[in-house]
């Protein structure tokens, strides 16, 4: 069954992407499997029915988010996961099925209210788009709050998270919100969770080298997506990408949360990441490093195999640990 995403996913790549690097968004429409709302589903793990429902923050950008929101048999509040899907900062969706199906389990598991937010796409709209747009859906919710959210979900307790490109985004995210926390009314920020996070510089790693043939990503294929997002003439190692390229003292400054960095074995980004969990230790920040030795990039993609468990497993011990605090 991976084996035949995995073939899939790249001949879908080969079709949509043009000689000239742009995206046919006409053929990916066909081709990525969507998940529509409002609706609810079932979560068989934990027997938990999750709804959905999609919530518009600015039309004339199609900046929106899909709420997730599971039933529970108790009144007790519930921490608020805003979550931002990978991509290369170029493709997919909240509602794309692998991160609705993603989302909506973590909603179950932890058990949580989860926001994932659809941002503007690469190349037609570049950096800083997606962070803006981010940051902006972040403070819809606080100004919104409960008139877009259940009564019992804690904004208290907000966790910040993104896959890959939605790692990446979810850091900057993060970073602006605690730098202007006084521009937050309701949300306090307790947590940060990177699942494979979308880092890179110039140079070339040695997991980069040695894993050239890794499925799903390569140099090549990153190297693309970033050209695609980074500002016209900037190179990678722009702060965006490389954010462990200085700002150790502002970073500091920053009262940044407690951060999961989730890293697979089979990753050619895994160097990258782990120089991002030095940089935050070497700014003074708590961060829990795990890693899984099989796991290739996107394994959150793929339900079927085992790592993919274990990572809702430890997502869901990471919020529920940090949620006593």
């Amino acid at each position: 069954m991976t084996r035949l995403k995995l073939f899939a996913f790249e001949f879908g790549r080969s079709v949509c992407i043009r000689h000239d690097g742009t995206i046919n968004r006409r053929i990916l429409g066909l081709l990525d499997l969507k998940s529509s709302a409002p609706t609810t589903k079932l979560i068989n793990t934990t027997a938990t029915v999750v709804s959905t429902s999609d919530i518009t923050v600015d039309h004339s950008r199609d900046l929106w988010f899909r709420l997730f929101i599971p039933t529970t048999s108790d009144t007790k509040m519930l921490p608020l996961v805003f979550y931002f899907h990978g991509g290369g900062f170029t493709t997919l969706g909240p509602d794309s099925k692998s991160f609705d199906d993603l989302c909506s389990h973590i909603a179950a598991e932890i058990p949580a209210v989860v926001a994932s937010v659809n941002y503007r796409l690469a190349p037609e709209y570049r950096y800083p788009s997606q962070y803006d747009d981010a940051f902006d859906a972040l403070k819809f919710i606080d100004a919104q709050n409960y008139a877009v959210l259940p009564a019992n979900t804690d904004l208290n307790k907000c966790f910040i998270a993104g896959d890959s490109s939605g790692g990446n985004i979810a850091h900057h995210t993060t970073f602006r919100a605690c730098k202007n926390s006084h521009e937050f009314v309701k949300i306090k920020v307790k947590g940060f969770m990177a699942l494979q996070p979308f880092f890179g510089g110039e140079e070339r790693t040695e997991s980069e080298l040695r894993l050239i043939n890794a499925p799903v990503i390569n140099v090549e294929r990153t190297d693309w997506m970033w050209r695609c997002f980074l500002p016209e003439g900037m190179d990678r190692n722009h702060y965006s990408a490389h954010v462990f390229g200085g700002g150790v003292e502002e970073m500091k400054s920053v009262e940044f949360p407690r951060s999961l960095v989730i890293i697979g074995g089979y990753d050619p980004l895994q160097d990258w990441q782990r120089k991002y969990v030095e940089w935050l230790e070497n700014c003074g920040k708590e961060v829990e490093l795990i890693e899984y030795p099989n796991a290739f990039h996107s394994v959150y993609s793929f339900p079927e195999v085992p790592e993919y468990d274990l990572l809702i497993k430890d997502v869901t011990k990471f919020v529920q640990k940090q949620s006593t605090f």
